[in-house]
């Protein structure tokens, strides 16, 4: 579903980390205006303060998560059971994934740099993933989510989120891309290795990385280290089977994770001239649910808030939905909200219709607001 050519302001910041909230001096446009007044509220509830010691209270879950994992490892001994622990370190590294993603969006420390390095020592340590890499592409995402042609996640690959983009896709791609929306959870089990590679490849070819050596180091001990310590703890066979079940494990966690927060959302043209407010709102979908949703979709479910927000610490998303969604409801802007499973279900019929060429694979209610 695509926004056809809306005559709308610019935006008020373009990344993914735009400046510390301030109070409005002259907004020019209501757009704009309805931005600065929502910030105000957040503002005023406290919702954009620091939560240090929540974050520390993570940091040492993830710590004692970790060492829970390698003694499990080193203890167990050559049993199948050791299975499981390589589900529980896949869970346990993308919870990782999940704070290295606050850090890098400047929501733990008051310090750029000391967030910078919070992100880079969990994300390339304990994740596998290139914090450099990793910084500039969601960058891009923030400022300009569902964007044709701007936004890399949603840029052809293996699977295709554009209508039109699958033509002349023949031979395996064209069967794969027919039916893509059935294989996307087959496919995700294929991303923990595709991460890493990107990673490395990213680390080695991509100019003006900050701290590579420091990124290198930290990579080769995670993706090198990590299955030298298990294939000597369990040997050859069993330790092949376990590092198969964590990547398997990891890139099904992490995709389940990201895919429902904007996939089958609204599209829209590079051209396009939306607002802030309504570009993040418009094109991200939350998820209902508690506290443990919460924790396992790291905060990622209040994609919403976090899109309008993203420098608000995950641990006050929860309390800024309210606000959020009454100050959409305002101002007549769509606010979407659906429970985990019935997402999942949206995402596999929007690819499967991108697949198989449909022009406008999801009837979108609001693209006539901006035609």
């Amino acid at each position: 579903m695509t926004i056809d050519s809306p005559a709308r302001p610019a935006a008020p910041a373009r990344s993914a980390h735009p400046a510390r909230p301030a109070r409005p001096r002259s907004a020019r446009n209501p757009q704009t205006n309805d931005y600065f007044d929502l910030m105000r509220r957040v503002s005023d509830a406290g919702l954009m303060e620091r939560k240090f010691r929540w974050y520390v209270w993570r940091t040492v879950a993830l710590a004692a998560e970790l060492a829970v994992m390698l003694v499990l490892l080193l203890t167990l001994g050559q049993t199948w059971w050791q299975l499981l622990v390589a589900a529980g370190f896949a869970v346990v590294f993308t919870q990782g994934a999940f704070l290295a993603h606050d850090g890098a969006h400047q929501q733990v420390f008051t310090s750029g740099s000391r967030n910078a390095w919070f992100a880079r020592i969990i994300g390339n340590l304990v994740v596998g993933l290139s914090y450099g890499w990793w910084t500039r592409k969601h960058n891009k995402h923030h400022g300009n989510p569902n964007v044709i042609g701007k936004d890399g996640d949603i840029a052809t690959g293996t699977l295709v989120f554009v209508p039109g983009e699958q033509e002349g896709r023949t031979g395996v791609l064209g069967w794969v891309t027919r039916r893509q929306g059935w294989l996307f959870f087959p496919l995700l089990t294929m991303f923990g290795p595709v991460f890493h590679a990107t990673a490395i490849h990213s680390l080695a070819t991509t100019p003006a990385i900050k701290h590579r050596a420091a990124e290198g180091w930290l990579l080769g001990i995670r993706l090198v280290g990590f299955p030298v310590l298990v294939i000597a703890t369990l040997g050859p066979w069993l330790g092949a089977a376990f590092l198969a079940v964590q990547l398997v494990v990891f890139g099904v966690y992490m995709g389940a994770a990201f895919a429902p927060n904007h996939k089958g959302m609204a599209l829209i043209p590079k051209d396009a001239n939306v607002d802030f407010l309504r570009r993040q709102v418009l094109t991200s979908r939350n998820i209902r649910g508690g506290a443990f949703v919460d924790w396992a979709m790291g905060g990622l479910n209040l994609q919403v808030e976090h899109h309008v927000f993203p420098r608000m610490a995950s641990g006050n998303l929860r309390r800024a939905q309210p606000i959020v969604r009454e100050f959409c409801a305002e101002r007549g802007i769509p606010y979407t909200e659906t429970g985990l499973m019935e997402s999942y279900g949206i995402v596999i019929r929007y690819l499967n219709r991108v697949g198989l060429g449909h022009a406008d694979p999801m009837e979108c209610p609001i693209a006539s607001q901006y035609r």
